[in-house]
């Protein structure tokens, strides 16, 4: 079980002095490292407890040369490796994966953290016509992780896909995840499809990759006042009731500190890892694990697994 001593207001610090002998020596593989962002918080939490290696992604050059700064202004001794990522394109992943299988000096990944994402965004699709949220949410991060999973296995490693609350807003739409081509889309249901994709591909990582000492776990970090959130319209967080008419938040929000903490115990929490596949809230296994039906169960992860095969038009047997 997770440390009961843990809660909503854990910080990132907290969580890694506990398990400073898990990043000791460790390569950890975290994406959308963007300013004010978690990825990036989640980084420097991790830096100053002498990884072996920090590999920082993001689409544009500019957040990764702010986030080689922001850990080298912490730990200046830390090692970073930059990797140019863009989620939304299969093609921008399959040539950063390749990138990653390079690096002969990069033997394995212990911990991908995949926290880059999207939130709410107006209708569009990717270059590859699918729904630009679940293509950058879901179908990027998918991929990517299977198409670096040798390195993942070399070290026995543990798979973070960032999910939310929000997954209550819907569920996979199997035959249909564009909306009907944008005629019935709704950007809070496409959000909430993408993130009860992550959770359900927690449990097909973990379940396939069972037999070979991989372990993956989807997280809801809270709510956190980041750019992702800063991209929603005030209108959608009224009618979410989050917040007045004046603009004042009406929940518990987390400060970044806090919103990593619960990432970082699905990273690197040893305690947790005979619960592989599981939803972690508030630094603790969830114990509704997740809330909504339609992210829970093999039959689900499975359907999704072979959707996603489909939609990148590449099978992966382990």
């Amino acid at each position: 079980m997770s440390n009961p001593t843990f809660g909503p207001s854990t910080t990132a610090e907290e969580v890694t002095a506990l398990f400073s002998p898990q990043i000791k020596n460790k390569t950890i593989l975290i994406t959308g490292v963007s300013p004010n962002g978690l990825g990036l918080h989640t980084a420097r939490a991790l830096a100053t407890h002498s990884p072996r290696l920090l590999i920082l992604a993001a689409r544009s050059q500019a957040s990764l040369a702010a986030a080689q700064n922001a850990i080298a202004s912490v730990a200046p001794g830390c090692p970073t490796r930059l990797l140019t990522l863009d989620l939304s394109s299969t093609r921008a992943v399959r040539e950063a994966a390749q990138t990653v299988n390079s690096w002969t000096d990069v033997e394995g990944i212990d911990v991908l953290i995949n926290n880059a994402g999207i939130m709410s965004t107006p209708w569009g699709t990717s270059e590859d016509g699918v729904e630009l949220q679940f293509a950058t949410n879901h179908l990027g991060p998918w991929l990517f992780t299977n198409l670096v999973m040798g390195k993942i296995v070399q070290a026995g490693g543990r798979v973070v896909f960032l999910s939310s609350l929000g997954h209550v807003y819907g569920g996979v739409r199997f035959g249909d995840v564009n909306f009907n081509e944008g005629k019935e889309y709704d950007p809070d249901v496409a959000y909430g499809q993408s993130k009860t994709a992550n959770i359900l591909a927690a449990i097909a990582v973990a379940e396939k990759l069972k037999a070979k000492g991989v372990t993956a776990f989807s997280v809801h970090p809270g709510l956190v006042l980041t750019n992702l959130t800063r991209q929603v319209p005030m209108e959608v967080f009224k009618e979410k009731g989050f917040v007045d008419d004046n603009g004042n938040l009406l929940v518990p929000s987390k400060s970044h500190s806090q919103g990593c903490a619960t990432i970082l115990v699905a990273a690197l929490d040893p305690n947790i890892a005979d619960r592989s596949g599981a939803y972690l809230c508030d630094c603790k296994v969830d114990h509704d694990d997740p809330w909504a039906e339609h992210a829970k169960g093999r039959e689900n992860a499975e359907k999704l697994w072979a959707l996603s095969e489909k939609l990148v038009g590449q099978t992966f047997e382990y």
